[in-house]
């Protein structure tokens, strides 16, 4: 696979979904101590989230405390605990077009703008027929790196 036209730089979040935030929170915010640096909110998405981060500049991770805004609507943030874990890209656009030749099955939405302001797309969990490489049950999002996670991580 030495043609790949990307690279994975690192983990740029872990997303973590319950049916209250505020119950994520109490672990993660006022027991471990990790602040809140953000909120993202989209009725598309059915995602009430907060956004915490671990560490600083390009070596920081994000962990995505979520929780539907509709809990009876789809998509479900809150069915799975570990609702997803995002990957840094240094060519996002290069390695959709890449992956999905190669038989990968992402979700709906294509390339689009994600709540940390950076381009997004995911992997599904699951392949079909015509798409069989998944995440096999867990959902991968991929994230176009911005140019200083990209010169500290490459």
């Amino acid at each position: 696979m030495s043609n790949r036209p990307f690279k994975v730089l690192g983990i740029q979040q872990i997303a973590i979904g319950g049916s209250d935030k505020n119950a994520l929170k109490k672990l993660w915010v006022e027991m471990l101590g990790v602040p809140v640096t953000g909120t993202f909110a989209s009725e598309r998405e059915n995602v009430d989230e907060d956004i915490l981060t671990i560490g600083l500049g390009p070596h920081a991770v994000e962990v995505d405390l979520m929780q539907p805004i509709d809990i009876n609507k789809k998509p479900a943030v809150h069915t799975t605990p570990l609702n997803h874990v995002g990957l840094w890209i240094d060519d996002l656009q290069a390695a959709y077009d890449w992956l999905s030749a190669q038989g990968v099955r992402f979700a709906p939405g294509g390339i689009r703008p994600g709540a940390a302001g950076y381009d997004i797309c995911f992997i599904h969990p699951r392949g079909d027929t015509s798409l069989p490489i998944s995440g096999e049950g867990v959902l991968i999002e991929l994230v176009q790196a911005p140019p200083d996670v990209i010169k500290a991580k490459s």
